[in-house]
């Protein structure tokens, strides 16, 4: 089955990480979850990137939220950034995600909304993998019944 490497910035991130893997792990999708910091450790997290099966990645990040583009920039596979409202509203992350340098993009989902990253990850997947297909319609249909 695809996998899908969900990495935080810190440990302050888990609540929200928590959400995307809770998301995947509902469809099935086997997830690397991890705490690395493009600022702490870059070399861990350089090679990591560069050694990692992952079909896609999604990175949670607050402040100045260099981690999506910091993936980005190591790889071609897609890359979700999910912005941390940490300061002046999460506005801040939200910016540096969605102002990556030509070349390096980075999809970017609302602030502290990892559900969204999990679900586009699915979507991204689903292009190659029809059973996600399937579970994706589903899960579509039975959001309309509510």
């Amino acid at each position: 089955m695809p996998k899908v490497s969900v990495i935080m910035g810190s440990e302050s991130d888990k609540e929200i990480g928590d959400k995307a893997v809770q998301t995947l792990r509902e469809f099935n999708i086997e997830v690397d979850y991890r705490v690395m910091s493009a600022h702490r450790n870059p070399e861990e997290l350089s090679e990591y990137i560069e050694k990692c099966d992952s079909e896609v990645f999604i990175a949670i990040a607050g402040l100045s939220a260099a981690l999506p583009g910091f993936i980005a920039s190591k790889t071609i596979k897609p890359v979700i950034g999910v912005p941390r409202e940490v300061k002046l509203l999460g506005l801040d992350a939200l910016l540096s995600i969605v102002q990556m340098p030509p070349g390096i993009p980075v999809a970017c989902v609302g602030i502290d909304n990892a559900r969204n990253a999990a679900l586009l990850a699915v979507e991204i997947l689903a292009l190659k993998y029809d059973e996600l297909k399937a579970k994706l319609l589903e899960y579509r249909s039975k959001m309309r019944g509510r």
